[in-house]
């Protein structure tokens, strides 16, 4: 069996039966011990253990200073995805302009999964009319998108003092140059692969772990 043993002595050591594979340095305060044996189980956690809000709980929690702009995203189904991960990081508001879809959708429904519900949201005819009315409500607005100058995700610094807003674009096109061209800066997610980019509503997972991991104090 193989075991894996992380000590308070600052040091990672690998054991596949007998032998010792490797050693790195850890965190100090780390203490955890992983055993593929089969007398450790690891029990699967029910929903109902997991002890999530109702809808009408949720409505009166606090929420992330965070505004998600969805311009002009073709499909329903990443619409819907962004709805339930808006909804898992207690985003305050999801603003779905131009062409996106909005509910009621049987689309949106399949990946949203009842978040179309819990999540407040609105419809915009245009993004950049959307921009410039979060721009005025004092809103620092963010493309996550590849341009010049662009902010990579993990050098983004996060003040709990401000009020953002993410703007996803659409599939193809990505966020339109005048949506950019009206934002206080961008984020791009690094990448080492062979492909341009990530899928919108992967994006929106990605990019709005570290705004909830740094805010989320702020959700009660």
């Amino acid at each position: 069996a193989a075991t894996v043993i992380v000590r308070r002595k600052m040091r990672f050591i690998a054991r596949i039966d007998k032998y010792m594979i490797g050693k790195v340095n850890v965190f100090p305060w780390i203490c955890i011990t992983f055993a593929a044996q089969t007398d450790i189980k690891m029990r699967k956690i029910t929903n109902d253990e997991l002890h999530r809000p109702s809808v009408e709980e949720y409505a009166s929690m606090g929420r992330i200073p965070v505004t998600v702009v969805a311009d002009n995203i073709r499909s329903a189904q990443n619409v819907g995805a962004f709805f339930r991960t808006c909804d898992a990081f207690a985003v305050e508001h999801l603003a779905l302009c131009g062409i996106t879809a909005v509910p009621p959708s049987r689309e949106i429904h399949k990946t949203a999964l009842g978040a179309e519900v819990s999540v407040a949201w609105s419809r915009h005819a245009s993004t950049e009319e959307c921009l410039a009315d979060l721009k005025a409500r004092g809103y620092r607005l963010l493309a996550v998108e590849q341009v010049e100058g662009a902010v990579m995700l993990d050098r983004v610094e996060i003040d709990p003092a401000e009020r953002y807003a993410l703007v996803f674009g659409n599939e193809v096109e990505g966020v339109s140059q005048q949506a950019v061209d009206m934002c206080d800066g961008a984020i791009e997610i690094p990448q080492a692969g062979t492909k341009h980019s990530l899928n919108v509503s992967v994006a929106g997972g990605v990019v709005l772990w570290p705004f909830f991991a740094a805010l989320r104090s702020l959700v009660r």
